[in-house]
């Protein structure tokens, strides 16, 4: 069984793309939450959890093109128990299947926006309106 959640943070490292024997884009990345909390005159983080998450299809495709190390984003999706063996000793994780992501533009770096350059004959550049009077 799986149960929403939405994930407030950081990308670990760049998320990794790779695609299926049939073709269908999957991408793997970890995201980083913590809580801060104020101890004396310092902050620290508290309640530090790593998230591996797996996005599919074109989102994974845009996640990839999209963020980097240490973007700032939100995700949401649905986490559930993976769970496997290796070395005869059975393993699992809470995982997290992506169904939505964006940057959080609250904490972004520079790095985590999009870029100011516009394509040539782009009708919405510079906030114009295609096939519209000027005002």
């Amino acid at each position: 069984m799986s149960a929403p959640i939405t994930l407030t943070g950081r990308l670990v490292r760049d998320p990794e793309l790779k695609f299926t024997t049939t073709g269908k884009a999957i991408a793997r990345f970890t995201v980083v939450t913590s809580r801060r909390r104020k101890n004396g005159d310092q902050w620290e983080d508290v309640d530090t959890t790593f998230w591996p998450c797996t996005a599919w299809d074109q989102l994974a495709e845009q996640v990839c093109e999209n963020f980097r190390q240490g973007s700032a984003v939100i995700i949401s999706g649905s986490a559930y128990q993976n769970e496997w063996e290796k070395d005869g000793e059975k393993r699992s994780r809470i995982e997290v299947r992506v169904d939505a992501a964006g940057a959080n533009l609250r904490w972004a770096k520079p790095a985590d926006r999009m870029s100011s350059s516009t394509p040539a004959g782009d009708p919405w550049a510079n906030g114009g309106t295609p096939d519209a009077p000027p005002f």
